[in-house]
């Protein structure tokens, strides 16, 4: 992922545009409580729980990957992937997504047959997805992208693959725009927010 790699104590990352700029797919209230309220929470708490641990002195990715599967650290592991996971996902979205091109859309084409095509399989997808949790575009082990989904806190990094895009279907990021409505949050989010470069620059 092409983003700092900062160690405790970790920080709220700013936001790459304002909390209006995503209107009316994410609203600026939406974007308040989730950014300012939610993210910065799970950023507390995991400072709280790797104080004094050996978990102190790793950057996010070393403490995602070294808690999964730990259930002794569980906890810890929950918070980092969420901050993770959403450090993440301000980044997969831009004001003007817009379609994408270059080699991400090649790669499309050839995994899924169309831009169209994955925009309906990544639809469906998130939709599916039972309960809380996220929506993934990644490059697997064997170089292939897909598309999965992770539940709560879990998030490709913990099962070595490659994360190029994400849309988070937790009801905390669409409820207050568009209430019990995923199907058309998920829809509008691929078609208008999605950040194609980002993900290319995660392909490469």
């Amino acid at each position: 992922m092409p983003l700092d790699k900062p160690k405790a104590p970790f920080s709220l990352p700013k936001l790459p545009y304002e909390d209006n700029a995503l209107e009316p797919v994410v609203s600026a209230k939406t974007i308040s409580f989730h950014h300012a309220k939610h993210h910065k929470a799970y950023i507390d708490n995991l400072n709280r729980l790797i104080a004094g641990t050996p978990y102190e002195q790793m950057d996010l990715e070393e403490i995602v990957k070294k808690s999964a599967g730990n259930d002794k650290d569980k906890g810890i592991f929950n918070n980092a992937g969420q901050v993770w996971n959403h450090n993440f996902y301000w980044e997969s979205m831009a004001p003007k997504g817009g379609a994408p091109a270059g080699k991400i859309a090649d790669a499309l084409k050839s995994s899924f047959g169309g831009i169209a095509e994955f925009n309906d399989a990544f639809t469906k997808a998130a939709v599916a997805q039972f309960g809380s949790g996220w929506a993934w575009l990644v490059k697997g082990k064997d170089g292939k992208l897909k598309i999965t989904t992770t539940s709560n806190a879990d998030t490709p990094l913990a099962h070595g693959e490659t994360a190029l895009l994400v849309a988070d279907v937790w009801e905390h990021a669409y409820y207050l725009d568009y209430q019990n409505r995923r199907p058309d949050h998920v829809k509008d989010w691929v078609e208008k927010l999605a950040n194609w470069s980002f993900a290319e620059k995660n392909l490469n």
